[in-house]
């Protein structure tokens, strides 16, 4: 099987635009979560949200062209710019038919929805633009990048609610693995800070309503905690063949060893109370690539801050590690970037590569009343420093779906 290796980094998140302001937001604990700007929140029992700040599209895309997009695909050309330019590739030296573009979005387009079914019931089915569908369909995150690039290798999208991020990494991973192409752009972009969206939500009260105090409503693993925070963004890994990055010299983040994909098969929302999915996950993840599992030294975990969440990946954690669990390091980066469902995986795969490469563990922040159902070590409220050889990524979705990678320390062998 061919080695791949993460060699450029795009993120575009509440915290940050480009991996070092988004870094170093991390690693001193700065929460993106605010009260929500995109639409009049009144009547909604949440108010808050994690809104990508000072975005301008027209930075990274032609004005004319941005305006025939939807948010999530100006996030995903944004991220692919910054993951691009972070690679060092030579875009007029490579082969675009072995680029792919592999990402995950949970929902889409769904601010055009809203805003064009608004016009078809107020105005009448000839007032819907003609743009609607391109811009609406999810699988236009890869396909606008594809264009904008020439890229000619593979190219979808993968929808697996707040998996989605994950399972693209993985896939890509598996896609260059096997041979199916030498370069790929995976993560994911999501822009579902919207009134349906939130309202939606609300309504199943799974959102935080800590409206006062907005930078402490994301509480991953707090006895406290009372609900995820929305959030919107992008997060852009450049994945490469080892042999073809280091045939460039570009600089290697770290490799992807392992990867799997596994289901609850329990209830449409709710975790598997025996959390038998995400325990599988982690454990054929390092299956995968062949190591012993008490070599894993760090957890990037889903940590929704939601109680069940919390609560059954903690368990799963334990039944995947046994007693190698109370030595792990893990954090929950959703305590400040709120939750970017199907982009999540792409943002959390960034800061784990990063956290390997500089071996800086971010914190879990607001974690101030402990949870006696989640007693492991997930960092609270500040950052440290540890030397990190392997490190997993979890992404657990409605639907039962979970992803896990496993990332390792690059080395030269």
């Amino acid at each position: 099987m061919r080695r791949v290796v993460v060699t450029g980094l795009g993120p575009v998140t509440s915290i940050g635009i480009g991996k070092e302001e988004y870094w170093d937001s991390l690693i001193e604990g700065r929460s993106g979560i605010s009260h929500i700007t995109n639409f009049d929140t009144e009547g909604y029992t949440t108010t808050i949200g994690s809104e990508v700040k000072n975005f301008d599209p027209e930075k990274y895309i032609d004005k004319k062209e941005a305006k025939r997009m939807d948010r999530f695909a100006q996030f995903a050309i944004a991220g692919t710019q910054l993951a691009l330019e972070d690679s060092g590739l030579d875009l007029d030296s490579i082969d675009k038919r072995r680029v792919g573009v592999i990402l995950g979005s949970g929902v889409g387009g769904i601010e055009t929805l809203e805003r064009e079914h608004t016009k078809l019931m107020e105005r009448g089915a000839k007032r819907v633009s003609p743009f609607f569908i391109p811009m609406m369909i999810s699988n236009m995150g890869p396909g606008q990048i594809t264009m904008y690039y020439g890229f000619k290798g593979p190219s979808f999208t993968i929808t697996t609610a707040c998996a989605s991020g994950n399972h693209a990494i993985g896939e890509s991973f598996r896609m260059i693995q096997r041979g199916d192409a030498d370069i790929i752009v995976t993560g994911g972009s999501e822009a579902a800070v919207s009134p349906i969206s939130v309202a939606g939500f609300c309504s199943m009260k799974a959102l935080s309503k800590r409206n006062d105090e907005p930078e402490k409503a994301s509480r991953p693993f707090d006895k406290d905690r009372d609900g995820f925070v929305i959030g919107e963004g992008a997060g852009i890994l450049i994945l490469e063949e080892l042999e073809h990055a280091l045939n460039r010299n570009a600089h290697i983040y770290g490799e992807i060893i392992g990867y799997s994909a596994t289901s609850d098969a329990y209830h449409v929302t709710a975790p598997d109370p025996e959390a038998e999915g995400a325990t599988m996950a982690m454990r054929l993840a390092i299956e995968d690539g062949g190591i012993h599992y008490e070599l894993v030294d760090y957890i990037n975990a889903h940590g929704t801050s939601t109680y069940y969440n919390d609560k059954l990946e903690t368990m799963a954690i334990k039944k995947a590690f046994k007693d190698h669990a109370y030595k792990l390091k893990i954090s929950s980066t959703k305590s400040m970037t709120g939750h970017l469902l199907g982009a999540a995986g792409g943002i959390e795969a960034i800061a784990t590569i990063l956290t390997i490469e500089r071996g800086i563990i971010p914190p879990t922040i607001n974690l101030e009343t402990p949870d006696p159902e989640c007693d492991l070590d997930y960092t609270p409220n500040e950052a440290c420093t540890m030397d990190v050889n392997y490190a997993l990524s979890n992404s657990l979705g409605f639907g039962g779906h979970n992803g896990t990678i496993l990332f390792k320390k690059y080395k030269a062998e």
